[in-house]
């Protein structure tokens, strides 16, 4: 046997197999049959490793690991979409198209919810996968990109050309990693799309390969063509997957039409979409139209609004925080809700609840609050049987059973209880956590687990459990290389930033904006606990109720005794000044409203600090900026209403590297 023609054999069956399986939904072969040949060309690449080319079948098994991405600056800038929230705002673009192109018409896409990708081929064979990044540098994922099904490693014609397109999870996929994830205590993902987001940029292929990805391609610049549907048959026909729900639209109703169509639908389909692309169809006009800086102005994005979903609340439960305050959760049937399962929500309070006259057993609206916060809208009344049962708050604490109190009138109920197990659980958890004291390798789980074992009953247990050593070695599921690792972090955060362990202590109304104010203020550790309560009032954004809870902690004996032992144990007392870096966003107030895609909350808000700017949760007058990412909430429309300017991420990027 010709061992070179037979590898070349296998891989053309197994290229056209996957193809005609997960990019045309036509499989010609049984999967026993597809393992077989697979297990074949495996056995001879490993014995003829020479023979192994990047076109192989093999590559999507992964195996590749990186230790760390390379950057990658597109040859043509990957630009983004201005959004619309109307069909008000779709008439405007339609008026503006229609000034320059009068028979221009419109191609309409479902608008995927994942993350942008370049994939460039050469002679026809996948060379590079790429991220969007800022639209000019981006990542290089091929690694990762060789491992999803419906990427043609191979083309039908050895041609150069370059694709982009959208890199996803099935909703089904989520659901199963999400089930695993859990299985092994592991925080879960949040959404199809932060699971897409998260794979594609594992360093190790094969985690990438178990996540079962999926793409959809649907835009080309190489291949000469008239139509962007004509695009799309034509990377079909190359071997991409395309969606095929699209629409050609005449007219600005009919493109309407279809939005009203696919929403219904939004539902039913095996991905989640997050709105609808119209597209000039006729490509010749692209040019004529132009494009801004940021986005071309022959293309639009329509966003959906948020959606609500209908459940049943099955029940109300009841926690306890780290200051004690009691929370009512709503317990109902896991529902989707924009790409996430729901299973809970909070109820906030008695108030809450009586105001939304909400009731065990009813159906409910559930909506995510500003696209993000799992959040119970009200009750379907019409909907109510006789099974209904009233909310009937509840006297004492579910934990440790100590009666409840109202403090100062304040609508919420509190266990005043210091021994409480789960205050001082969530206490310990929420200094540990990465906005906090930030201590890697102490999760939630495993805090729980040292409180219970009684190894740490206080913060400054944490920091002297280098001295039960022989005793963490006894626990179930901590190895030795686990507890060196702990104990490593343990040491390593002792550096922190004074303002991080002020955070940590979980003052009450004390978050980290006004923690990193009072340390900005005082300096160090003995000059916050002399700081009078009127002194500290007096500071911007923190006013009486904070300056009064800060003080009080302050002059409590049992935390003065606390910080004492702390100080003792080594911790950083003085808070260290970042050198700021004048830029765009020095001496800014800025707002984040939506997801952005290249980085999370807690890093935006890191990059503007570290130019002097700040960032802030409401919209006002006083705002100077607000940027938005994917699905933005009520808060851009406030800026809007207000006349604030308005960011978008790919200008938010380029400020940040100017």
């Amino acid at each position: 046997m010709d061992i070179k023609n037979r590898i070349d054999e296998l891989k053309k069956i197994l290229n056209e197999a996957s193809v005609a399986y997960y990019v045309n939904d036509k499989p010609f072969m049984e999967d026993y049959e597809y393992d077989r040949l697979m297990n074949e060309l495996i056995k001879l690449e490993d014995e003829n490793p020479e023979l192994k080319t990047p076109d192989s079948p093999t590559n999507r098994i992964g195996g590749e690991v990186l230790t760390k991405f390379t950057k990658v600056t597109h040859e043509t800038k990957m630009m983004s979409l201005a959004d619309a929230f109307s069909f008000d705002e779709l008439k405007d673009f339609d008026r503006k198209i229609k000034e320059v192109t009068p028979d221009a018409t419109y191609l309409c896409e479902l608008k995927i919810d994942g993350l942008s990708v370049s994939l460039k081929y050469e002679k026809g064979i996948l060379v590079r996968g790429a991220t969007r990044g800022n639209g000019l540098v981006g990542e290089d994922i091929t690694h990762n990109v060789k491992t999803i099904k419906s990427v043609p490693l191979r083309l039908k014609d050895d041609i150069d050309i370059e694709v982009r397109g959208e890199i996803f999870m099935p909703k089904k996929s989520f659901i199963q990693l999400n089930l695993e994830r859990e299985e092994n205590e592991e925080e879960l993902f949040a959404n199809c799309r932060n699971a897409a987001a998260g794979s594609v940029r594992q360093l190790d292929s094969k985690v990438a390969a178990k996540r079962n990805l999926d793409t959809f391609l649907y835009y080309n610049q190489d291949i000469k063509v008239k139509t962007q549907e004509e695009a799309l048959l034509s990377m079909k026909a190359l071997g991409f997957k395309t969606n095929p729900l699209y629409k050609h639209a005449k007219t600005i109703e009919e493109v309407f039409d279809y939005i009203n169509e696919m929403a219904e639908k939004r539902e039913s389909l095996e991905y989640d979409i997050d709105g609808i692309v119209i597209k000039v169809n006729e490509i010749e006009y692209h040019d004529l139209i132009g494009e801004t800086v940021k986005y071309p102005k022959w293309a639009i994005a329509y966003k959906f609004p948020p959606e609500e979903v209908k459940t049943k609340l099955l029940d109300i439960i009841f926690q306890v925080g780290r200051t004690g305050v009691i929370t009512p959760v709503a317990i109902f049937k896991p529902v989707f809700v924009q790409g996430s399962l729901i299973s809970k929500a909070t109820l906030h309070n008695e108030d809450y609840i009586k105001m939304k006259d909400i009731h065990i057993n009813d159906n409910v609206i559930i909506h995510k609050a500003g696209d993000v916060i799992p959040e119970v809208v009200g009750p379907v009344v019409e909907d109510r049987g006789f099974d209904i049962k009233n909310f009937v708050m509840i006297d004492k604490c579910p934990s440790c059973g100590s009666p409840l109190s109202k403090i100062n009138g304040e609508v919420d109920y509190y266990c005043l209880n210091s021994n409480c197990d789960s205050k001082r659980i969530n206490q310990l958890i929420h200094f540990a956590s990465k906005p906090c004291y930030n201590i890697d390798s102490l999760g939630d789980k495993l805090t729980e687990q040292l409180y219970q074992e009684g190894f740490i009953k206080d913060i400054t247990d944490i920091f002297n459990l280098y001295s039960r050593y022989d005793d963490l070695i006894k626990l179930p599921g901590l190895g030795q290389k686990s507890i060196d690792n702990l104990l490593k972090a343990i040491d390593e955060s002792k550096n922190n930033n004074l303002d991080l362990l002020i955070f940590g202590l979980g003052i009450r109304h004390c978050g980290a904006k006004a923690s990193k104010i009072i340390c900005k203020k005082y300096r160090n550790i003995d000059n916050i606990l002399n700081a009078t309560e009127e002194d500290m009032a007096n500071l911007d954004d923190i006013g009486e109720i904070i300056s009064k809870s800060i003080y009080e902690y302050m002059h409590n004996e049992e935390n003065i005794n606390r910080l004492t032992v702390l100080k003792l144990l080594g911790l950083n007392m003085e808070y260290h000044m970042d050198e700021i870096k004048e830029n765009y966003f020095t001496n800014k107030k800025c707002v984040l409203t939506g997801t952005l895609s290249s980085m999370g909350r807690s890093e935006a808000k890191k990059l503007i600090e570290s130019f002097g700017g700040s960032l802030s949760e409401s919209v006002s007058k006083k705002t100077d900026i607000v940027i938005v990412g994917d699905n933005p909430g009520s808060k851009y429309d406030k800026a809007k209403a207000l006349g604030v300017y308005i960011m978008n991420e790919e200008e938010f990027l380029n400020k940040i590297n100017e």
